[in-house]
């Protein structure tokens, strides 16, 4: 259910059939795809101009494109995130500006506030008592954090490498926590099984619409901070593709709208190794193929069956962007990297944007004249032992 009159309906990017956001709330009931939420643009007021006399901030202030009004929302003024200017890297990728879109300064500390804000209030508006997903860890810190606001239970499915700081945080906010052993493929796993028997509401990535709608709020914003100009390019640490796939949808809306003429280039970066999107993108697929034995230290974007992958693959196509893998070391050495020459502390997975943009720098796939913005999806404090054990191992 939503409260925003611009809604048109939910419709489903798979099959194309359509569903009243009052009587569903998940996948497509038809075929089981991914639902987006519609709007009649043609009812939304939106401008430049109302956008800077708004009373609002976070994500809220786009209450317009969003499914619920800012009383509705269960916020904690998340987003208003910094867009931090890095002239040094500009300067050694031969571009014109590169500039970190600091994620890390949500209310708990990742890109995944924006998402959980939107989607919390989805399930609370459906009279749901429980949420649940799986998780890499900060998906769940998030969940646990918004449900508590909305006071609803949250359940979390964690693979039991995920790191101390996330698992401690979802039972801090008081969320109730099932630690699966092995990597996030078991967790997944879990999560369907007792999902099915408790009948909890799901807050996996894709499965609700909403998590997406919240994202959308990034590319708004950084649209905004760069006062309504386009970035040339956004590369974004991509695991399930929700970020990714929202902050390109952002952008489309304000294309549509006319208050910018067209959209970011989108770059997904992931780790070489767990790399589904890259490799599908090289490839020439529409969908990505499970990456059968995943490797990488970098836990947040270790997914080896992508929920999002075909929305991705869409995203980064239409928007002439591409995929971009790199190695763990290149990708730890970037988020050190900058922390050491900007003073922007990424979180170890988010350095995956860091190399990426490196990577694709050399490949000469920028301008001179080019923006870049990185995304940076966590504080570096939820990864330090990471950051700081890559010091040691150079004896540091």
């Amino acid at each position: 259910m939503t409260d925003n009159p611009a809604v048109r309906d939910l419709t489903c990017r798979a099959c194309g059939d359509s569903f009243d956001p009052a009587e569903t709330t998940g996948t497509c009931p038809s075929c089981d795809g991914h639902l987006t939420v519609t709007y009649d643009l043609d009812a939304v007021d939106f401008t430049p101009e109302t956008t800077t006399e708004r009373r609002y901030e976070g994500i809220a202030r786009y209450a317009e494109l969003l499914p619920f009004t800012a009383e509705t929302l269960v916020t904690m003024d998340e987003g208003a995130t910094p867009l931090v200017s890095c002239p040094s890297l500009a300067d050694e990728w031969g571009v014109g500006e590169v500039y970190v879109k600091d994620e890390g300064r949500n209310p708990t500390g990742s890109v995944a506030d924006r998402g959980m804000a939107v989607a919390v209030t989805a399930a609370a508006e459906a009279g749901a008592d429980d949420v649940a997903l799986p998780t890499t860890g900060i998906e769940g810190q998030a969940a646990a954090a918004y449900a508590a606001r909305a006071g609803l239970d949250s359940h979390s499915f964690v693979p039991s490498r995920a790191t101390f700081d996330a698992k401690a945080m979802i039972n801090v906010h008081g969320g109730d926590m099932e630690v699966v052993g092995g990597r996030y493929g078991d967790a997944v796993e879990a999560f369907h099984e007792t999902v099915a028997e408790e009948g909890w509401h799901s807050l996996a990535p894709f499965e609700t619409p909403y998590r997406r709608e919240g994202a959308k709020t990034l590319g708004y914003e950084l649209l905004e901070q760069l006062d309504w100009e386009v970035p040339d390019a956004v590369v974004y640490p991509t695991g399930e593709g929700v970020g990714l796939v929202g902050t390109y949808a952002g952008t489309r809306d304000l294309a549509d709208l006319g208050v910018v003429e067209d959209t970011p280039a989108m770059y997904a970066a992931q780790a070489a190794g767990c790399a589904p999107i890259v490799e599908a993108f090289e490839n020439g697929e529409e969908d990505t193929a499970v990456w059968e034995t995943p490797d990488t230290i970098c836990g947040g974007v270790e997914i080896p069956d992508p929920a999002g992958g075909p929305d991705v693959l869409a995203a980064v196509r239409e928007s002439d962007g591409g995929a971009v893998a790199t190695e763990d070391r290149d990708v730890l050495e970037g988020a050190v990297s900058i922390a050491q020459s900007e003073g922007v502390e990424l979180g170890a997975t988010a350095g995956v944007a860091a190399s990426g943009a490196a990577r694709l720098a050399e490949q000469d796939e920028f301008g001179p004249d080019d923006t870049l913005v990185l995304v940076n999806t966590l504080t570096g404090n939820a990864e330090a032992d990471v950051l700081r054990s890559h010091l040691m191992s150079k004896g540091i």
